[in-house]
């Protein structure tokens, strides 16, 4: 069996949580016996899938909503059902508790561990704790995770930088991520969602799905669009997260409160489609973001993403072909949408190329990480 480790699973959403969801179901599609090892969620949580999912007690995060904290070794019944599973290789998605647990299993069973590298993790920690000496050894203690591992992953060549930066000195494999929404964007249904959603013809649709979190650079994009007053915009911010408040409070402030409107969390993915699709534009000013999922999914659909140059994020997007960037500042940022819009041609053009150009579906990509998944175990136990 192969066992899939991250700290957080639907219920809970992000980018991680959709690449392990999806790693599970296609490899479960494919034939493959899987399973996923995360912190439990909620009470009122139910995991409806065709694979098992093992979960252990766990506590929120202070501050970090709908995040948890898992307690695996103190959960006795769960340490001892998983202890005594014929695991065939484990992939680790993140080095806290499932990734530690991960590990710890692997070495004393004597199988392969992948584990991928998705997030800028010292943002996160130095937000939160006050001594640089603190973070440098937390940062310390997730690089010694990742040397312990037998294959390290990243999902897209330019986080490298990153992780080197945190001092890992291994070797790393470039393993894209996938898109549920791949090959399924319909014209007429963009015009039908559009008017589902209340947007009149003419009126520019802007995007944004992630996390409410500060180090989103989201302040900054509420006051890029707050420039555009002039234009009858219309945006949907789509997630949940500590600052979610805070960003209602700054769009009123900012006068903009008639045009940006908070939706919370959409869990369900034809929902979330509709959204995709019906989008002029995919605004992601993030610094903190390594390869961003949503940025995918909404090229999938036809929606093109405005970034900043030079950001991580951006490193898959050509300016003016598959997508757009701007320089780090919001009069340039406001500016660069101002642009876009003012050339329809170019807009469709992008939005046809980003949709080939950075869609690929998890059905492919669960092709190859099987392939990789057999090799691995083939050389481990040569």
């Amino acid at each position: 069996m192969i066992g899939l480790f991250n700290d957080c699973f639907p219920p809970i959403m992000d980018g991680v949580s959709v690449t392990t969801q999806n790693y599970a179901y296609w490899l479960h599609h494919k034939g493959e016996k899987v399973c996923v090892i995360t912190p439990s969620a909620n009470a009122d949580s139910n995991d409806n899938t065709p694979y098992p999912v093992y979960r252990y007690v766990s506590m929120p995060i202070p501050k970090r909503k709908p995040y948890r904290m898992g307690f695996p070794y103190i959960d006795l019944p769960f340490y001892k059902q998983i202890n005594s599973l014929s695991f065939t290789l484990l992939h680790a998605h993140c080095p806290f508790s499932s990734g530690e647990l991960a590990m710890r299993l692997a070495h004393s069973h004597h199988i392969p561990i992948i584990a991928t590298f998705h997030s800028k993790y010292k943002t996160d920690f130095e937000r939160v704790i006050r001594s640089k000496l603190i973070v440098d050894l937390i940062i310390k203690r997730i690089v010694n995770f990742y040397n312990r591992a037998d294959e390290v992953w990243i999902p897209q060549a330019s986080v490298e930088e990153t992780l080197r930066e945190y001092g890992y000195k291994g070797k790393v494999e470039v393993v894209d991520n996938g898109n549920d929404f791949a090959g399924t964007y319909s014209e007429s249904e963009k015009k039908v969602f559009r008017k589902e959603l209340g947007v009149t013809d003419g009126t520019p649709l802007f995007l944004y799905v992630g996390q409410h979190i500060m180090e989103k650079n989201l302040e900054f994009l509420l006051q890029s669009i707050a420039l555009l007053k002039s234009i009858p915009f219309k945006m949907f911010f789509i997630g949940n997260g500590y600052a979610a408040d805070a960003l209602k409070e700054l769009s009123n402030k900012l006068g903009i409160n008639d045009k940006v409107i908070f939706m919370g969390c959409i869990t369900d993915r034809n929902i979330l489609r509709k959204y995709y699709i019906a989008a002029d534009l995919f605004l992601f000013p993030s610094l903190y973001d390594n390869a961003p999922l949503v940025v995918r999914e909404a090229a999938a659909l036809h929606t093109p993403s405005v970034l900043i140059d030079g950001s991580t994020a951006a490193a898959v997007i050509r300016d003016g072909v598959n997508g757009f960037l701007s320089a780090n500042n919001k009069e340039a940022f406001a500016q660069r949408i101002r642009h876009i819009l003012l050339d329809k041609p170019q807009l469709d053009k992008v939005s046809q190329q980003a949709s080939e150009t950075l869609a690929r579906s998890w059905k492919d990509i669960a092709d190859e990480v099987s392939d990789r998944y057999a090799n691995l175990i083939k050389r481990y136990h040569a």
